[in-house]
C-alpha cells in the first residue's frame, strides 16, 4: 500500500464520532487536531473496544499508539476503580523496547487522558528509579515501561501485576530482536491469565505469530500494509557473501561509495566489538555500541 493510498483511505473514513468514546476523550481528540482515524485505528479500535485480543501489523507513523491507546483509555473510563494511597496495582501495562518509544507513548497518553482521573506513569532505564518509585505510589491505571526497568520495580516490590487487566506489546518484533524474550517470559508469569492482549509489530514473521498465539486468546489479525512489508522510503539490497568475508565487503562498500555515516546491526555484542575492531584495521573510524558499554565509554570514543 503506497503513502498516497493511505492518505486517500484516511480521507474517506468517518470521524472519531463513530466510536463510543466519552465526551472528554472526544474533546481531547479535537484539541489534538485528530480529525479522522488512520487505517490501523479504524480497523483495530472496534476489536479492542469489544474486548478482543489483537495482533496488529503497523509501522511507526501509522497512528498505532492511538490505535491501542484510545480504546484502552475508554475501557478504563468505563470501569473506574479507586486507587488507594498504598496500592501498587497496575491496571494496564504497555511494554516498549526502548526508552525513547516509552517516553513517546507516555507523552501521547498523557495528552489523551487530559481532564480524566486516569493516572499514567512511565518507567525506563537511564533515569532516576527513585522518581519513578514515587510516581508509582498508589499504583497506576496505565504503566508504560521497558522490560528491564519493569523487572527492577517488581524486584523492589514497587508494583504488582497480579490485577493487570490489559497488556500491550508495542513494536514486538524489535523487542525480540533486542533479546527481550527472557524478560518477557518473566513478566508474563506475573500477569493474570484473564486479561486483554494487544500486540503491535511492523512484521508478521513466524516468531511473532508464535508468541501471539502463546500468550493471547484467539487473537484477531489486523493489517494495514502487506505482511512483512517495509516502508516505501527504505531501499533494500542483498549481497550474497561468505560469512568470513562479510567485514571485508562492508569495508569495501563504505570506502568505495564514500559513505560518511553508517549504522550496522550485528547479531551479538561480541560481534559488534569484533566488527568495529576489523573496520579500524581497515582505516575506518568505528565504534561498538552494545549493552556492555556505558554511555561514558561511547562518548569518549
Amino acid at each position: 500500500m503506497t503513502d498516497k493510498t493511505l492518505l486517500d483511505t484516511a480521507s474517506e473514513q468517518s470521524s472519531f464520532d463513530a466510536f463510543a468514546f466519552s465526551d472528554t476523550l472526544k474533546q481531547n481528540l479535537v484539541d489534538l487536531n485528530y480529525t479522522s482515524p488512520t487505517p490501523i485505528q479504524e480497523k483495530a479500535i472496534p476489536f479492542v473496544l469489544d474486548g478482543k485480543d489483537i495482533l496488529a501489523g503497523a509501522q511507526t507513523g501509522t497512528g498505532k499508539t492511538a490505535a491501542f491507546g484510545l480504546p484502552l483509555i475508554q475501557q478504563l473510563l468505563d470501569e473506574p476503580k479507586a486507587r488507594e494511597p498504598e496500592s501498587k496495582v497496575i491496571r494496564s501495562l504497555i511494554l516498549t523496547p526502548t526508552r525513547e518509544l516509552a517516553q513517546q507513548v507516555f507523552d501521547s497518553l498523557v495528552q489523551l487522558t487530559k481532564s480524566t482521573d486516569l493516572k499514567v506513569v512511565v518507567a525506563y532505564g537511564g533515569t532516576s528509579i527513585g522518581v519513578q518509585t514515587k510516581n508509582l505510589r498508589g499504583g497506576a491505571d496505565i504503566l508504560v515501561a521497558t522490560p528491564g526497568r519493569l523487572l527492577d520495580h517488581q524486584h523492589t516490590r514497587n508494583l504488582t501485576l497480579a490485577e493487570c487487566e490489559y497488556l500491550v506489546l508495542d513494536e514486538a518484533d524489535r523487542m525480540l530482536d533486542m533479546g527481550f524474550m527472557p524478560d518477557l517470559n518473566r513478566i508474563l508469569k506475573r500477569l493474570p491469565k484473564e486479561r486483554q492482549n494487544m500486540m503491535f509489530s511492523a512484521t508478521f514473521e513466524q516468531r511473532i505469530k508464535a508468541l501471539a498465539h502463546r500468550i493471547m486468546n484467539q487473537p484477531i489479525e489486523v493489517q494495514v500494509t502487506p505482511a512483512n512489508s517495509t516502508a516505501d522510503t527504505v531501499k533494500q539490497m542483498v549481497y550474497p557473501v561468505d560469512k568470513k568475508r562479510k567485514h571485508e565487503l562492508l569495508a569495501y562498500l563504505i570506502g568505495s561509495r564514500n559513505w560518511q555515516q553508517v549504522l550496522v546491526f550485528t547479531k551479538t555484542k561480541q560481534g559488534s566489538d569484533a566488527l568495529a575492531k576489523e573496520l579500524k584495521l581497515d582505516g575506518i573510524k568505528a565504534v561498538s555500541i552494545n549493552g556492555d558499554k556505558s554511555k561514558e565509554h561511547v562518548k569518549k570514543r
